[in-house]
């Protein structure tokens, strides 16, 4: 079969290679899955560069969510089990962990309903308790993170303010639903947020970039906001200054998403169905921007971490897969 593989860390479109590799032999607990689509998330970048916290040997095969085929015709989403990720034609599964794909999302959108969504979903519901009527401003509102934030604020009764970066993601903010949109590029954060906010600011910040996104977010989380921490896609991880939290009365939440695996996977199947329902009703749909074929896959995986694209970008595979 055919598999993108990893001998050396580094960019992505540097050291992914596609090579023709023995299908993976399930180990226990396992199942081998053909992979309908697998979509590209900024870990896989992360994984590729060796900066990951789960650091797979090499070689290895990136790709962490992909929409798969059971041996008896079942379409499921998973999360692969390194080092046999989803950028290839079959890849390895926790049996335990394996989830019905929505019948209302094709494999590409059922691909991408899965980790952004359940991180929404978790910080938003879970971590951050957003009701409805708050205001809840979503850093880098047109990526595959916030864009999934922004359609579970809109579904949840919240007020969305998206904060993007240039014109062509701020219009992708707009059609995702944003009540606000402000360009970093061209306008101050803070000085916008806090006009559309009367000076209040956001009950709720949700924050998949850090550096100088969190920096902003202090300044705008509203009394008794609470600031998620998702991610840090800028690079550079904040130190939050904890005497301005006690004066201001807000909270810092963290959010692994991942930990619910193996500390509570009942409530991850409990979101799942939240999530499917939602699907369903047409109220959250992934944003897919672009779907390429699996040799384009290094380049696709370079595009999200340079921070290009909006939305998600899939890997979708042809249905006869090689042996």
């Amino acid at each position: 079969m055919q598999a993108w593989q990893v001998h050396e860390n580094g960019e992505p479109s540097e050291v992914m290679r596609l090579t023709e590799v023995e299908r993976p032999t399930p180990g226990d607990g396992q199942v081998l899955l053909r992979v309908r689509a697998a979509n590209v998330n900024f870990p896989d970048a992360l994984l590729c560069r060796g900066q990951y916290q789960v650091r797979p040997p090499l070689p290895f095969t990136p790709g962490v969510e992909i929409c798969g085929e059971t041996e008896d015709g079942r379409r499921v989403i998973a999360n692969p089990a390194l080092p046999y990720g989803g950028f290839a034609e079959y890849a390895l599964a926790d049996a335990r962990a394996l989830l019905p794909a929505p019948e209302s999302l094709d494999d590409a959108e059922a691909a991408a309903l899965h980790i952004g969504y359940q991180t929404g979903w978790f910080g938003l519901h879970r971590r951050a308790h957003l009701e409805a009527g708050e205001t809840l401003l979503v850093h880098a509102a047109a990526g595959g993170v916030g864009s999934a934030a922004v359609q579970l604020g809109k579904a949840a009764g919240a007020t969305v303010i998206g904060v993007v970066g240039g014109a062509d993601k701020a219009a992708v903010a707009r059609e995702l639903g944003c009540d606000v949109v402000v360009d970093r590029r061209g306008e101050d954060v803070v000085a916008a947020v806090k006009e559309a906010t009367g000076g209040r600011g956001a009950d709720v910040i949700y924050d998949p970039v850090g550096g100088e996104a969190y920096t902003q977010s202090a300044k705008l989380v509203a009394f008794e906001g609470r600031i998620v921490v998702v991610g840090f896609a800028s690079g550079t991880i904040p130190s939050p200054a904890l005497n301005h939290a006690l004066v201001k009365n807000y909270s810092i939440v963290g959010l692994h998403w991942g930990l619910y695996n193996t500390k509570n996977p009942k409530l991850v199947r409990h979101c799942h169905e939240q999530l499917t329902e939602l699907a369903a009703r047409g109220v959250v749909k992934p944003l897919v921007s672009e779907r390429v074929p699996l040799a384009e896959a290094a380049g696709a995986v370079q595009r999200v971490a340079d921070g290009v694209t909006t939305g998600r970008v899939a890997v979708v595979l042809e249905k006869g897969a090689s042996a």
